[in-house]
């Protein structure tokens, strides 16, 4: 395992700037994830390190060695694709082979080293079977195993699960993380899915049009997003426009002025807002409630006008008197409110509201 440094990496494609000075640090045995949405520059960062482009300026280095010009099967990086790219004439230990017998490696290591990382994706005893004979989740472990026998100092894993369907993506996150972590690999995994990232990794990278917008751990960016985009991307969330009051006479609180009416909440720890100055408003859906708070101001008053059963949460989306759309999440419900015309009311706790930059 490596670690890996990105060092003022940009990238234009035409007059397409896909990467604009990106730069991370990613320690060894990290299992980090690129996260942001469709063409924010992801799978573009992943592919520069993986060594398929070259940045036009900036430094791609593993254990301080600038690998920008190295190519890839010189990287000692395996890189997992989100179609596997399996060849389908191929059993699955010629599969898994593949990558060794490329590297002239001898027959019997072969033979063993294929036999390890199948059984590492539990895969053991169907060596022989044909790729069009394997389910989803079976091909996307061969794919796995596949990169895994080179034994990779960096394993890099494009949208691995997006072709698997629901319960199937939830199993094999935890598969991933342990395979990983028992391999002590340092590894990179690009995705859009939240869920993915929220549950597996160690860090996250927000990416948006080429930048890093926010990195930290899971819940540190859940919790405290820097941006409105950042709090929009990951889960969900009511933003609502303010302007800042005063600071509230509870310390490391602030008053908001908004259509709904006075708000407290706190910001972000890397700033402090002054009076007069307009913010965005971040409450999590599952951070309103129906019930009673004590010592809050943050007080909502509407009507449902739709309401969405899951299980083990029923949404409701609200319009509030001035017309501000509302959604509030509650979770393990023993009833549910249907839409109507009677007026209620939703609240959130001061510690829920978070004040955002504009």
């Amino acid at each position: 395992m490596v670690s890996i440094s990105i060092r003022h990496v940009t990238k234009k494609f035409g007059s397409t700037l896909a990467l604009n000075d990106v730069s991370l640090d990613i320690p060894r045995g990290e299992l980090f994830f690129l996260l942001g949405p469709s063409g924010c520059g992801k799978t573009t960062l992943l592919r520069h390190i993986a060594g398929f482009h070259t940045p036009d300026r900036g430094q791609i280095l593993f254990d301080g060695e600038d690998v920008s010009h190295v190519p890839p099967h010189k990287r000692g990086a395996a890189m997992m694709f989100q179609s596997y790219a399996l060849w389908p004439h191929m059993t699955v230990a010629e599969n898994v082979a593949f990558g060794l017998e490329e590297r002239k490696r001898p027959k019997e290591e072969i033979d063993d080293r294929v036999e390890e990382a199948l059984e590492l994706v539990k895969m053991d005893g169907l060596e022989q079977r044909r790729i069009q004979q394997l389910s989803g989740g079976q091909q996307q472990r061969v794919a796995l195993a596949r990169a895994l026998v080179v034994r990779p100092s960096v394993l890099m894993l494009d949208e691995p699960l997006s072709n698997l369907d629901a319960k199937l993506r939830i199993e094999m996150r935890s598969e991933i993380r342990r395979i990983c972590k028992e391999f002590g690999l340092t590894a990179i995994y690009v995705t859009h899915d939240q869920k993915e990232a929220l549950s597996m990794a160690d860090r996250v990278a927000i990416l948006d049009a080429g930048k890093v917008a926010q990195v930290g751990t899971p819940m540190t960016v859940y919790r405290h997003p820097v941006s409105p985009m950042v709090a929009s991307f990951i889960g969900e969330t009511n933003l609502i426009e303010g302007v800042v009051k005063q600071a509230s006479y509870r310390d490391g609180l602030w008053d908001v002025q908004t259509a709904c009416g006075l708000l407290r909440g706190r910001p972000g720890t890397d700033w402090t807002p002054v009076a007069g100055q307009p913010v965005m408003l971040s409450i999590r859906p599952e951070a309103l409630t129906l019930q009673s708070l004590r010592d809050t101001p943050n007080k909502f008053y509407g009507n449902i006008i739709e309401t969405t059963y899951l299980g083990e949460q029923v949404q409701y989306e609200f319009a509030l008197r001035d017309g501000t759309p509302l959604r509030v999440a509650e979770m393990n419900p023993d009833s549910i409110l249907d839409p109507g015309a009677e007026e209620i009311q939703v609240m959130a706790s001061t510690e829920d509201v978070l004040l955002l930059r504009r």
